[in-house]
């Protein structure tokens, strides 16, 4: 293209076009050069002022699902996580989400007395006796990392809770699980202080295995921003009737009535839920 072409972020903002960043985004989950380019110039053919990054993206995952469908899977998953915003609320009840498909009882948003002062924590899990206490970094673009400050931070926060007694599931728990989540990555240096200092970091790969993308694909929690028939807001309609995942839609397809989607949009939404969670496995 030889005049920039300005398109509208999630959060309303404008910003110029750039290719690399959507070539980086296939490259990332796969996708093979020659796939790569052929859908970078469909998109530039395709590109006009006013288009949104959402609708970029749902053109590239159209297009990577005719190259290769699992890739294309893996593609939307990870551009789902960053629509889960624009705050991080939505994310903390899909970190939430993963403990119970764990097996915990699990609250967002909990003020928990320290030693010294009291502490917001995103995410408090507890089963049997054990006590998870979790810090969920969200971000809505992809270059974003969680950095060894964030890692400090959290780790200040999990020391001054480390000799308290916390009372969920009725009873008196001591923290025994000390998590920082990230839709995204860590810098490197965050990665080498957590492993020093012993507590759990997961992201979109890493851990090598069971990092989030393993974790949604393991547990069936493929989140509803990836279904490229609802609007955005109708995800967040969607999210704030709890129905986070697609197993929520397949599972409660009520809501989308409650969206106020057409009997025959409703199955074709149905339909693309399912689809997405047959081929993740």
């Amino acid at each position: 293209m030889n005049q920039p072409v300005f398109i509208t972020k999630a959060d309303g903002t404008r910003e110029a076009f750039v290719e690399e960043k959507l070539v980086n985004s296939l490259r990332h989950v796969g996708a093979a050069p020659a796939a790569i380019d052929q859908i970078t110039d469909e998109i530039e053919r395709e590109m006009h002022e006013g288009m949104t990054t959402s609708d970029i993206y749902g053109r590239a995952f159209a297009l990577l699902r005719q190259h290769h469908a699992p890739t294309a899977i893996k593609y939307s998953i990870r551009r789902a996580m960053l629509e889960l915003g624009p705050d991080g609320f939505p994310f903390e009840k899909f970190v939430a989400r993963i403990f119970n498909a764990w097996g915990y009882e699990a609250v967002t948003d909990q003020i928990v007395k320290g030693h010294c002062v009291e502490h917001e924590m995103d995410v408090v899990a507890w089963k049997g006796d054990e006590l998870a206490m979790c810090e969920a970094k969200y971000h809505n673009e992809f270059g974003m990392k969680s950095d060894l400050k964030v890692a400090l931070y959290v780790k200040a926060r999990f020391d001054d809770l480390s000799e308290g007694d916390f009372s969920y599931g009725g009873k008196k728990r001591k923290l025994t699980g000390r998590f920082l989540f990230t839709n995204t990555k860590f810098t490197d240096k965050a990665i080498q202080y957590a492993e020093c200092q012993s507590f759990t970091l997961i992201g979109w790969n890493f851990p090598p295995q069971g990092n989030l993308h393993d974790i949604i694909e393991q547990n069936g929690l493929q989140p509803v921003t990836c279904l490229s028939l609802l609007s955005h807001q109708e995800k967040r309609d969607a999210i704030g009737r709890g129905s986070l995942s697609c197993a929520d839609i397949v599972g409660r397809p009520a809501v989308l009535a409650e969206l106020g989607a057409k009997p025959e949009r409703a199955e074709r939404i149905l339909a693309e839920a399912q689809l997405i969670i047959e081929q993740a496995k």
